[in-house]
């Protein structure tokens, strides 16, 4: 079994910021395995499914990201999941809007859900798929990063997300089929 999380904030109210982009490729995931998030456990909502011939078990954490790591953690324990079988989908501020890249490890870089994967895994060897949102420009971009992420994608990247979801949907299920090196070998060139 492999544990996909999409990482994000629980609420209508952050269904489609940028900071949310992990949940919504867990969403498009759980199409493809015809599966659904039944459950409310582990402070997060879970649902089983295959893909590529393998059982997943799909996370999305309600705790908010900050503690995300939490409910990671505690599923993948319950589950006997090793930690290089746990992917995780995030949002990325220091790659454009549009690019993506899967690879394994590496610090948390300022994401505050993957310090708390990390903490609470402890260790850093999950898989992750990086999806590039881009970061806030200009003079006091730095203290703008919290509204940038807990916002809206604007038209134009609105017109290109379905397509970005698709394409990092298309790395996990590679990641699933194939095996981390071939996956990164098919996505990391393209992407």
């Amino acid at each position: 079994m492999k544990l996909i999380c999409g990482l994000g904030n629980p609420g209508r109210e952050y269904e489609r910021h940028r900071h949310n982009v992990g949940f919504m490729v867990v969403d498009a995931l759980l199409a493809r395995a015809r599966a659904e998030l039944t459950q409310d456990k582990f402070q997060a909502r879970v649902g089983q499914g295959s893909l590529g011939g393998e059982r997943i078990l799909f996370v999305e954490p309600q705790t908010f990201m900050n503690l995300s790591g939490r409910s990671v953690a505690e599923a993948a324990r319950f589950y006997k999941v090793a930690v290089q079988d746990v992917l995780v989908v995030h949002d990325e501020l220091d790659l454009p809007f549009g690019r993506l890249q899967l690879k394994a490890g590496g610090g948390a870089g300022g994401h505050n859900g993957l310090k708390s994967m990390v903490q609470c895994l402890g260790e850093d060897a999950f898989i992750r798929v990086r999806v590039g949102i881009g970061k806030p420009e200009g003079p006091n971009a730095k203290e703008r990063v919290a509204g940038y992420v807990l916002s809206n994608f604007d038209d134009g990247e609105r017109r290109q997300l379905e397509e970005l979801i698709g394409k990092a949907a298309d790395m996990a299920e590679s990641w699933v089929r194939d095996g981390l090196a071939t996956a990164m070998n098919r996505h990391n060139r393209r992407a």
